[in-house]
């Protein structure tokens, strides 16, 4: 299976790459996924069918970090401050498993409102 998908939300249209953890695979697993975006500051995230214990949890993000949160089993589309955020960090409401990168620009995702539509699919 590739490592690269299309997130669709709204209208932002981007390539993601997976990396090569095992929660990665999980979610690739079971794509193609289709939900309804929720904003928190400058995050998506939105429930999915996978059920992943922490795996080198990160605390911080990077721009363009796409996550996956055990405590809400939720996948993550990080592209600015949250309201956990200090200073100019990106901090998840609680650790991350990072699963992938966005391959294009992260603020584009600044375009979509909360309860968008995202689609998530294998290229």
């Amino acid at each position: 299976m590739g490592k690269k998908a299309k997130i669709t939300a709204g209208e932002v249209v981007m390539e993601m790459e997976f990396n090569d953890s095992g929660t990665a695979l999980a979610v690739r697993d079971i794509m193609p996924i289709k939900a309804r975006g929720n904003r928190w500051g400058d995050e998506i995230y939105f429930s999915i069918p996978v059920a992943c214990e922490l795996e080198n949890p990160k605390e911080v993000v990077a721009l363009g970090d796409i996550g996956y949160w055990p405590s809400g089993n939720a996948f993550c589309i990080f592209f600015g401050k949250t309201p956990a955020s200090r200073g100019d960090e990106i901090r998840p409401a609680s650790a991350v498993n990072i699963i992938g990168k966005l391959l294009g620009n992260p603020e584009e995702f600044k375009k979509v409102k909360s309860g968008s539509e995202v689609i998530i699919e294998q290229l």
